[in-house]
């Protein structure tokens, strides 16, 4: 049967994530340095032990990185003597100029030609355990429709979020195509969920999971003729 929807990651299959979550870690901190003066001087692993708790504590927040970011500031912030109104107030501005800096991302430099060619022959969508937003990265054009997990409440590799997006383009699995950078989240979760999955793998690493990808590439580039071919 032939394809009809290709899915994607985000974060480290369309650019290089690295750096990005440096530089937006580092735009968290300079608008805490600039208006949370007492939080400032906390070290960063006080912030790690906290949202280490919290996840013990509501372990539902691993797939909602905003609620998590959010509540993990503002705990911080109560603990160093911030009343609610305040921390709440402030723990939404450091997340606010995290969330910009987030979206501040140089893509790979075949990401754009590969989806503006792919979206002309096949319906595209997003599946992402992240909270990158497509429409504020200036991609929704080319994407059907976005799935994350911290709407949905579960990420991969549940196959529920792969489920969700055949339910929403309306197609069989056998139809549909997953490409990611992550063995298990990506690879394994899409073949639970009876997609083919092709591995993105520009460093060349080794693959060392059981179950293997269906392909893999080394850039985006190579997309389109693999897709041809099956």
């Amino acid at each position: 049967m032939s394809i009809r929807l290709i899915t994607f990651d985000l974060d480290d299959t369309l650019w290089d994530n690295r750096p990005v979550i440096e530089g937006a870690e580092q735009a968290m901190r300079d608008w805490l340095n600039q208006h949370a003066t007492a939080l400032a001087e906390v070290p960063v692993e006080h912030l790690w032990d906290i949202r280490a708790r919290l996840l013990t504590e509501r372990p539902e927040l691993r797939h909602r990185l905003s609620e998590l970011r959010r509540s993990t500031l503002f705990s911080a912030l109560s603990d160093v003597g911030y009343g609610q109104e305040e921390a709440r107030e402030l723990a939404e501005g450091a997340f606010q100029a995290m969330l910009e800096a987030r979206h501040r991302i140089t893509f790979f430099t075949d990401t754009v030609p590969t989806l503006e060619l792919l979206a002309g022959r096949y319906r595209l969508a997003v599946i992402t355990n992240g909270n990158a937003d497509v429409g504020r990265l200036g991609l929704a054009d080319y994407f059907t429709f976005a799935l994350c997990a911290e709407e949905l409440g579960i990420g991969k590799p549940d196959p529920q979020p792969f489920h969700e997006a055949l339910r929403r383009a309306d197609v069989q699995a056998n139809e549909a195509v997953h490409v990611g950078d992550h063995p298990g989240d990506d690879i394994f979760g899409a073949q639970q969920a009876g997609l083919r999955a092709i591995w993105f793998n520009p460093q060349n690493r080794a693959w060392d999971a059981e179950h293997r990808a269906d392909a893999e590439v080394r850039s985006l580039a190579e997309l389109p003729g693999l897709l041809e071919r099956w």
